[in-house]
């Protein structure tokens, strides 16, 4: 059982619902070390002060606020314990919403929450209630030394906890849209339609794997054992896409033409 990285409680009105937080992801990225290549030795980096040339141990050194005029604050344990944040071991509940109304661009992380004590009852309460009523928290909750906002939802039987950005966290993504004055016609919409009605489906996450992550892990093995990986064959290149319509007529075409090997896959 994973270990709570939090706990703290939800302050649902007059309920107080204690609870214990733990990470709903992992990430399982392929990871690399420096190395020095003549002799795999790992690369070491030494935290050394700009000012007077020492090595620091790590519980030695201090956080510092550099100010806007380049003058350095330095903070203590004590200043962040004694700030002011009714969020620093609650969860405030500040409205509630439907789960559509939140734009997924604002989520960060995901967290389990479980009831912790005598918190199980009120957690069901507060579960089954969003659950009847279509909603989700919205709350405030200080973690890693920062507060967010974040949203609750109910998931197969479990309340969720996604921690938010804040709004000038979000960068203004006009100026990736392009030009007003390019349009597509009726008929290259219709045949993208239906290049999107061949690929429909229910979400199914376990069908999908990491290619470069089996890759890299395939290609450490063959060294391991002094092994070639195959030379796989270069994918053609493709041509430059002229006809909107008749490459779109293609993509449906060849699109059905998998669905229907992957059903034959499945049913085998």
């Amino acid at each position: 059982m994973p270990r709570s990285i939090w706990k703290g409680a939800i302050s649902f009105g007059l309920v107080t619902i204690p609870i214990k937080l733990y990470s709903a992801t992992e990430e399982k990225d392929v990871s690399f070390r420096q190395v020095h290549p003549e002799d795999g030795g790992r690369i070491k980096y030494r935290r050394v002060c700009e000012k007077c040339d020492q090595e620091i141990p790590f519980a030695e050194i201090a956080k510092g606020y550099e100010t806007a005029d380049g003058r350095m604050v330095i903070l203590e344990k004590e200043d962040f314990d004694a700030l002011p944040l009714t969020t620093t071991k609650s969860v405030e509940v500040v409205q509630f919403v439907a789960e559509d109304e939140v734009d997924p661009t604002y989520f960060a992380k995901t967290y389990f929450l479980e009831a912790d004590g005598p918190g199980v009852k009120p957690y069901v309460l507060l579960r089954d209630a969003l659950i009847q009523s279509g909603q989700s928290a919205v709350v405030k909750v200080a973690l890693r030394s920062r507060e967010a906002i974040a949203l609750i939802r109910p998931k197969d039987g479990v309340l969720l906890m996604h921690t938010m950005l804040w709004p000038d966290e979000l960068r203004d993504g006009a100026f990736a849209a392009p030009p007003a004055e390019v349009t597509v016609s009726e008929a290259e919409v219709d045949m993208a339609r239906s290049f999107i009605d061949a690929l429909s489906g229910e979400f199914d996450p376990s069908q999908f794997t990491d290619a470069y992550r089996e890759a890299i892990e395939e290609l450490v093995k063959s060294k391991l054992d002094g092994v070639e990986l195959p030379v796989e064959a270069e994918a053609p290149e493709e041509a430059e896409v002229v006809d909107l319509v008749a490459a779109l007529r293609a993509s449906v075409e060849a699109a059905k033409k998998r669905r229907e090997g992957a059903e034959e896959k499945k049913a085998m």
